[in-house]
């Protein structure tokens, strides 16, 4: 628990209290007791206090405690978060019950001067040279590599389709590094330097060799800093093509009648991600100079929810690159919590911020507009709706989804606000 939001309530019931529900929760024993030896409804009261001692005492506890503890939090004026830590609890029956509780609570802070908060809000128009290099990316994409059939040597640009073999240096005992129909671009930016000068110039059917000093840091750990030499066989020459922008190329990618409806539909599709990403970009700004403005506690319970929803994301995003469930359970997830530590105190603040300045804006979500977001859900989760309603409306779910549709509606608020 954070200190700085913490607070104390101790709760003494009276002794009458505590005998009253102590016999109304053991004859409710008593008349639905199962003992050997004893019919139904006529299990004395003695021997349904001895065999259900525990069972008993947390109900009796559960009857009497939640409903003062809410009563006695909401004299105190504070919104609790998270579960009550009982560090001193005495119940027994005759006598008063006492109790004393620690919980976290939402901290107390002002707004005042929100709009005051500007960061710098990017355009998110499309460029021209960012449209040339999309529409360059997607030309490469589309690229053929086709066998070069005039007799002629190898030059720059051109793909050497060779096999190998290559053995490192004071290596003599291991296996020789081999390769069979490999393509080279020669003059590669991704090619070893004394391949491209030995395949330069050659001709299919040629025999070469070729010294290889690979430096320290190259990406292949066994090779690194070695020396090896390699005898190469030259199979054949290739050609890279590009394809020409018309209007076949646009009808060879899509469901497109000509050129200038491929652009069109790429200018939008631009728009729209370089729009949602300038925008949570600028937003990520804008929360963290608020978070800079506002200076208040936060409750460590909302802080490990939040590192419990960002690692949950994160292990999803795992699985999505194919990682299982047994190399999850070697990650070390003590370290883990403590990297997303910072972050979710960031999450945590801008939420409480959002939720306040939603109050301050009159920000709501109406139930119109939630019913769009849980028929998207369903779809989502191949789900019914009505199933899907129901389980989230049961476990709180529904709630949830609106606090996050408003903290939405109110970040997008702010955005909008900031000046071009």
């Amino acid at each position: 628990m954070n200190p700085d939001c913490t607070r104390e309530l101790v709760l003494d019931i009276p002794a009458e209290d505590v005998s009253k529900t102590f016999r109304a929760v053991t004859r409710n024993y008593q008349k639905y007791a199962r003992i050997p030896g004893f019919r139904p409804g006529k299990v004395p009261e003695s021997v349904v206090r001895k065999r259900f001692t525990s069972e008993i005492r947390k109900e009796v506890i559960d009857q009497l405690l939640p409903q003062r503890f809410n009563q006695g939090v909401r004299d105190l004026g504070v919104v609790p978060v998270g579960q009550p830590q009982v560090t001193e609890l005495t119940i027994e029956d005759g006598q008063p019950l006492h109790v004393r509780a620690a919980f976290e609570y939402l901290p107390a802070f002002s707004i005042d001067g929100y709009n005051d908060v500007v960061v710098e809000k990017p355009s998110a128009a499309v460029t021209e040279e960012e449209f040339q290099h999309e529409l360059t990316e997607l030309r490469e994409s589309r690229a053929t590599i086709e066998p070069v059939e005039e007799d002629r040597a190898i030059v720059d640009a051109d793909w050497a389709q060779i096999s190998y073999s290559g053995k490192v240096e004071d290596e003599a005992d291991a296996a020789p590094i081999e390769g069979q129909d490999t393509l080279v671009e020669v003059g590669g930016k991704d090619t070893v330097e004394a391949f491209t000068q030995v395949l330069r110039g050659a001709k299919p059917g040629q025999e070469l060799k070729a010294e290889v000093i690979y430096p320290a840091d190259y990406a292949e750990p066994k090779l690194a800093g070695k020396k090896t030499s390699y005898e190469v066989t030259v199979k054949a020459i290739k050609k890279r093509t590009v394809p020409e922008l018309n209007d076949d190329f646009a009808k060879e990618v899509g469901n497109y009648e000509s050129l200038a409806q491929l652009e069109e539909r790429i200018r939008e599709h631009m728009g729209n991600r370089k729009s949602r990403s300038v925008a949570a970009e600028t937003k990520d700004r804008l929360f963290a100079a608020m978070n800079e403005k506002f200076q208040f506690a936060v409750p460590e319970s909302l802080v490990q929810d939040q590192i419990d929803t960002r690692l949950e994301r994160g292990l999803r995003a795992l699985a999505a690159q194919g990682m299982n469930t047994e190399q999850m359970r070697k990650l070390d997830f003590g370290r883990l919590r403590t990297a997303q530590r910072d972050g979710a105190i960031a999450e945590v603040k801008a939420n409480l911020l959002l939720d306040k300045i939603a109050d301050a804006e009159g920000v709501t979500v109406t139930d119109e507009e939630l019913d769009r977001e849980v028929h998207i859900a369903a779809l989502q989760s191949n789900e019914p709706v009505e199933t899907l309603r129901q389980r989230l409306t049961q476990d709180g779910g529904l709630a949830r989804i609106r606090e996050q549709m408003k903290r939405e509606k109110t970040a997008n608020l702010l955005y909008e606000r900031l000046p071009a």
